[in-house]
């Protein structure tokens, strides 16, 4: 049996990402809070001795650490034979918008929302810009799940917990209310909470918060 230690810090949507699908295939991991807050991810001691890219979160299987998180949920479905591909041509599509994903999506919306609910006076003009990229791609992700459950067909793959990893915090740090203003990928991320097994983000993820403005 594969042992797990995953360092994270509770507002991070990639750590959830990861949480979320060890979660769902039944496995438990060893959380190890970091205080990202405070700077130790760019010490160079931390990423000496964890993860020389400077990023949380950092998957450990028996000591070896794993980073990034896409390779990782691939690793995982690969390994516990659930969410990912079954042929060609939907390891193209989960490929596909877990690039698009993390060059989009999650990309603009982590750094909108972390800005917006955790420093203490974000550039408004800067803010401005991030939430109309924001606002264009989830516009991108709700005419694909308008047309079928999942962003690649019938049933969630990696992808989707990969998609919807910052789209699962509270309301009130993002300032998006997805129900009223993206009905289509609100409609979605119920599809993706009614997974047995499912938890939300600081369910999963314990500990210290960073400090929140909004």
């Amino acid at each position: 049996m594969t042992t797990y230690r995953l360092h994270y810090f509770p507002e991070s949507g990639n750590s959830y990402k990861l949480a979320l699908m060890l979660t769902l295939c039944g496995q438990s991991f060893e959380p190890v809070w970091t205080d990202f807050g405070g700077g130790v991810t760019r010490t160079a001691e931390w990423r000496a001795s964890v993860n020389p890219m400077g990023e949380i979160p950092v998957l450990e299987e028996h000591g070896v650490r794993l980073t990034q998180t896409a390779p990782i949920l691939l690793r995982l479905a690969k390994r516990y034979g659930q969410f990912g591909a079954a042929n060609e041509q939907e390891q193209f599509e989960v490929l596909r918008w877990l690039f698009w994903d993390n060059q989009k999506l999650s990309g603009f919306m982590a750094t909108y929302r972390y800005r917006r609910a955790f420093t203490p006076s974000a550039d408004a003009k800067v803010q401005d810009f991030l939430r109309k990229r924001v606002d264009d791609f989830l516009g991108i992700l709700a005419g694909e799940v308008a047309q079928r459950p999942f962003i690649i067909g019938d049933r969630p793959t990696v992808a989707d917990l990969s998609l919807c990893g910052y789209l699962s915090f509270p309301v009130e740090e993002s300032g998006y209310d997805l129900a009223a203003r993206f009905p289509d990928v609100h409609a979605w991320l119920q599809r993706i909470v009614a997974l047995p097994g499912r938890k939300p983000p600081y369910e999963l993820l314990p500990g210290a918060r960073l400090k929140r403005y909004v």
